[in-house]
């Protein structure tokens, strides 16, 4: 299989409420708070030759146009910001393999393979 890749960034906004009352989490409890990261992209998308089926720059900005300059992300892990993303991008991009990784300010994160058959909630 082969791949492209792109890389963005946008500040966001969230929260883990179970932190605040989980005794398990007592040692992060100041992650049931709205906090601030930089939540950094990289997605990667299968292409079926090697002549740009898909621009990088194209994939990169129909991307960038799902956010707003800010995410406001409430109670949405990096999992579950994925998977919204993938939905939206097998929408435009059908029956490709996606694969992406989403971080908060690059030190933890999620990392997703998308086989194009797998069904998205």
């Amino acid at each position: 299989m082969n791949y492209i890749w792109v890389t963005f960034q946008r500040k966001g906004l969230h929260r883990y409420p179970r932190a605040e009352t989980d005794e398990s989490l007592a040692d992060v409890k100041y992650l049931g708070s709205v906090h601030r990261h930089l939540f950094k992209f990289k997605v990667w998308i299968e292409v079926f030759h090697n002549d740009r089926d898909i621009e990088f720059h194209q994939f990169l900005n129909f991307l960038e146009s799902l956010y707003e300059s800010k995410l406001t992300l409430d109670y949405e892990s990096c999992e579950m910001i994925s998977n919204k993303l993938a939905r939206e991008i097998r929408e435009k991009y059908p029956n490709r393999n996606i694969n992406i990784e989403v971080s908060e300010d690059g030190e933890t994160g999620s990392y997703y393979e998308y086989h194009h058959s797998t069904l998205l909630n």
